[in-house]
């Protein structure tokens, strides 16, 4: 009886075994293979799997600088420019080293600025509001500036904080006053004036291009921007509302900075309900 048991379980083992292979009884693996029409693939033949490409970064570098618009290096006509207003500003060693502001009656002309890591000079075109004009002209006016022989530069030179020329030419006429700090409220007037309509110039210039090459980098220009208005160093703020508002809905820039501009849009906008 202990031999039968024995040889009973030895045959349920076995019949076990061969169930859990998925294999009848008898049947090879290979002959089962055939049965059931599987197909064996030769470990020999089988490619390896290839590995995952890396992923490569296609940002490009952060001293990138943004391109400009081709109607940006189109120089504005010299004939049609009468009477004609030109800012030079001139400081050697800072990011900005040299910047142009040239301009007709209407506002309308262009801002050339070269900047450190630049290959060559920027020309975007420029189109100043009506109250910007209205302040320049009144400053010019009071100068007398095209007859005026007065010197404005004060009694110490301040080199330190750059250069600036101002150039008026009409009717064949030309004056050029050049000073870096003057007492001169007129002279200060067109010096500040010009100062903010660069400042606005080239903050609009370096945010598009952190928006197409470092959209992270927005944050921190509208914090400089914030700081600029501030600081009244932006000419005519509401010339740059219809840009904002562009970038508002601008998914490509950040939630942080959409929110802030939404922020800035609104206090611009307030002065105009006051």
């Amino acid at each position: 009886m202990r031999l039968f048991a024995v040889l009973c379980f030895a045959a349920i083992l076995f019949l076990a075994l061969f169930v859990f292979r998925g294999l009848p009884i008898g049947i090879s693996a290979k002959d089962y293979a055939e049965t059931y029409q599987i197909k064996i693939k030769d470990p020999a033949t089988v490619a390896p799997t290839p590995p995952e490409p890396k992923r490569k970064n296609t940002r490009p570098p952060a001293n990138t600088a943004p391109v400009t618009s081709d109607k940006g290096n189109d120089q504005p006509a010299k004939s049609i420019c009468e009477p004609c207003f030109e800012y030079r500003f001139e400081q050697p060693g800072r990011k900005v080293q040299s910047m142009r502001i040239i301009h007709d009656s209407d506002g309308k002309g262009f801002i050339y600025f070269f900047e450190t890591g630049m290959s060559g000079e920027i020309a975007e075109p420029l189109a100043l509001s009506d109250a910007i004009m209205e302040r320049l002209r009144a400053a010019f006016t009071a100068l007398d500036f095209l007859n005026s022989t007065e010197n404005y530069q004060y009694e110490k030179d301040y080199p330190h904080l750059g250069t600036v020329s101002i150039t008026l030419r009409q009717s064949g006429r030309q004056r050029t006053a050049t000073f870096n700090w003057t007492t001169n409220q007129w002279a200060k007037i067109l010096m500040d004036e010009y100062r903010r309509i660069s400042q606005r110039e080239l903050w609009l210039f370096d945010f598009a291009g952190a928006r197409e090459n470092q959209p992270l980098e927005t944050p921190s220009l509208l914090d400089k921007l914030e700081s600029l208005l501030d600081r009244n160093e932006i000419a005519d703020p509401s010339q740059i509302l219809s840009v904002l508002r562009k970038y508002e809905i601008d998914e490509r820039l950040p939630l942080i900075s959409r929110n802030h501009i939404s922020r800035l849009i609104k206090r611009i906008e307030k002065p105009k309900r006051q």
